[in-house]
């Protein structure tokens, strides 16, 4: 039986209300993205219309022709040039492991409604979990798990809620960022394990860990991930990676010791 690439950035997604049709499926990638524009359709889903300038959050999963007619239907995809709800397109997906042809469907040309708004953050989950969430979870893996510069800034009272050691499989830690004096901290999807510290946060904690991760000004996106905390997986929690990933460069002393401190007593021996 034949397999195919497809990207899904909606309700297909893991936790998400159709993902039952992947069932059985390979996941490839949980943190990907394919050239497009987001927009919320205010029906329950959202739409990726065609554009080369920005990007769209989602993940990757090989399917069978079977999977594949299951998804045409739900899709309202009748074939090239029909009266579609959804059009379907082959377009590179870019993950950490490498870039894949995926089917993708799309906006189909001059169905965009004006009532539909942009979702800028190009992630149509990370929209959803901060419109309904008053608090949620947050897996912090490098200077953020210590907690002198939550003090120096003022913010300490939104980082007391510790949960516990994290544990994020199918990820490395990297230092992919490249600032003035050395190396910045991410996770990278090409298996291992990455360990960290898992808060419980409020809303109101997200302006300064979008600040201060360089969110606007594109050094890091908010991502949502899969942990084990205490024995139980936590799903749908926040951390947050870097966005154009470089070669790595050592960190700066000052940085590893920020990490060493936020880790100690709670990540593993083996780990630190």
């Amino acid at each position: 039986m034949k397999k195919h690439y497809v990207f899904v950035y909606g309700t297909l997604r893991k936790h998400e209300g159709n993902h039952y049709l992947l069932k059985g499926s390979e996941l490839i990638s949980s943190q990907c993205w394919t050239a497009g524009r987001l927009y919320d359709s205010h029906c329950g889903y959202p739409f990726l219309a065609k554009a080369q300038s920005s990007r769209v959050y989602g993940e990757l999963f090989q399917v069978n022709d079977t999977q594949m007619k299951a998804l045409d239907h739900l899709e309202g995809y009748h074939g090239p040039e029909k009266n579609n709800l959804y059009d379907r397109s082959l377009q590179k997906v870019y993950t950490d492991k490498g870039i894949y042809q995926a089917f993708v469907y799309i906006l189909p040309n001059g169905k965009q409604s004006k009532s539909m708004a942009e979702i800028k953050s190009g992630d149509w989950c990370i929209d959803r979990l901060l419109q309904q969430k008053q608090s949620l979870f947050y897996f912090a893996y490098g200077s953020c798990m210590d907690t002198k510069r939550f003090e120096e800034a003022g913010v300490s009272s939104f980082f007391q809620n510790v949960k516990g050691r994290g544990i994020l499989k199918g990820y490395q830690l990297a230092f992919t960022r490249k600032s003035r004096d050395g190396g910045r901290a991410d996770i990278v999807e090409k298996g291992g394990t990455v360990e960290g510290k898992v808060y419980e946060i409020p809303k109101a904690a997200l302006e300064y860990l979008y600040r201060r991760e360089g969110v606007n000004a594109g050094c890091y996106r908010p991502a949502l991930i899969d942990v084990e905390c205490n024995d139980t997986i936590l799903n749908n929690v926040l951390t947050f990676v870097v966005i154009n990933k470089e070669e790595e460069i050592a960190p700066p002393m000052h940085y590893v010791n920020e990490i060493l401190r936020g880790g100690t007593g709670l990540l593993s021996d083996s780990y630190m």
